[in-house]
């Protein structure tokens, strides 16, 4: 190498420094001004952009001092990455920007809380939205840096007279991809699910924990994921306990034999629900629903904020029921006898 390519050199390393310089001060002064905000979500931003603004001063140094250095006999088409360096800070920075407005609007609804209901429709939309945004980010960059090589250009022109059978053939085999896709789009606007849903599908009772462009993942009650395709949602029929609000009715059913005293149990089960923080205080109902040669049916009815306290709710009456009955009233029981009868010597015979 020449002392003239030295030097060529020496000056496009250094423009590379220069911008990195500067993207580092600038990096800096956003972080004092996040810090000055007082809000923990711009100092998060800020992290999520760091990065790609560290890395696009540096490519706009090198892209400064292009002029001198494209003299250099590189093997290489300085200009053609140079352009893909870009193409790929540009893409970084828009990305990490989506993230940090996604992060924005989310730290403002809490999906913890009980009333969580709008938090919820939030959430779906914008984790749906931000998949989608970031899907389109990636195919226009692959496809820009792909258009820019003349060589599959030329190939893309070539092939466009025969698009028309190919067309089919890709429409047919991206068929699937494209419903799942709509489907997800359609999901996020109507919403018949959202995160955080308390729902049944295929006989499993879950949350709904993940939504992404093709798939729904289902946390089921025993920490087992369930993976069903997301245009499920739009074909098939499934419960939905939270889909207006997260208040759930339980029940428990209790069989005693006739005779019982009823509302002896009515004010039991009105002490035990004055015990635990499980009950909501709205319905508290006790009914007999059925009644059988043997025994009465009695149906528990309780209120409860959410499916889980629900449940918890229902295993706690069960249980104080029972021995509430087995202590005060263990004569009325259901009780089944079986009685044999001898037979007689002659019935032997």
């Amino acid at each position: 190498m020449e002392k003239t390519d030295l030097t060529i050199l020496f000056i496009a390393i250094g423009g590379a420094l220069l911008g990195l310089i500067i993207s580092f001060i600038v990096r800096k002064r956003l972080f004092v001004i996040a810090r000055k905000a007082k809000n923990d979500y711009w100092e998060n931003i800020v992290k999520l952009i760091k990065d790609p603004v560290l890395f696009l001063g540096f490519v706009l140094g090198l892209y400064v001092t292009q002029p001198v250095w494209n003299d250099l006999d590189l093997p290489v088409n300085q200009k053609r990455i140079m352009f893909f360096l870009f193409l790929f800070s540009i893409s970084w920075l828009v990305i990490n920007s989506i993230k940090g407005i996604k992060y924005i609007v989310l730290t403002k609804y809490d999906i913890s809380t009980k009333d969580n209901l709008k938090a919820r429709k939030i959430h779906t939309q914008f984790r749906y939205f931000e998949n989608l945004m970031i899907f389109i980010v990636i195919v226009v960059a692959v496809s820009v840096a792909l258009m820019s090589i003349d060589k599959i250009r030329e190939l893309g022109y070539s092939l466009l007279a025969s698009a028309g059978v190919a067309g089919i053939i890709i429409g047919f085999a991206a068929q699937r991809s494209i419903s799942l896709v709509l489907a997800g789009f359609q999901i996020a606007i109507t919403q018949p699910i959202r995160l955080d849903d308390v729902v049944i599908v295929e006989g499993e009772w879950g949350w709904i924990e993940e939504i992404t462009m093709t798939y729904v993942v289902v946390r089921i009650w025993d920490k087992r994921r369930l993976i069903v395709p997301i245009n499920y949602f739009i074909e098939k029929p499934f419960q939905n306990w939270t889909r207006n609000d997260a208040d759930i009715l339980g029940t428990v059913f209790i069989y005693v034999d006739y005779g019982f005293p009823v509302d002896k149990l009515r004010d039991k089960i009105a002490e035990l629900l004055k015990e635990t923080d499980k009950w909501d205080g709205k319905v508290n109902v006790l009914q007999v629903t059925d009644a059988t040669e043997r025994t009465m049916e009695l149906r528990v009815l309780v209120s409860a904020s959410d499916s889980p306290s629900a449940w918890d709710l229902r295993v706690f009456l069960r249980e104080k029921i029972i021995k509430f009955i087995a202590q005060e009233y263990p004569d009325f029981l259901p009780n089944f006898k079986i009685v044999t009868k001898k037979s007689s010597d002659s019935e032997k015979k």
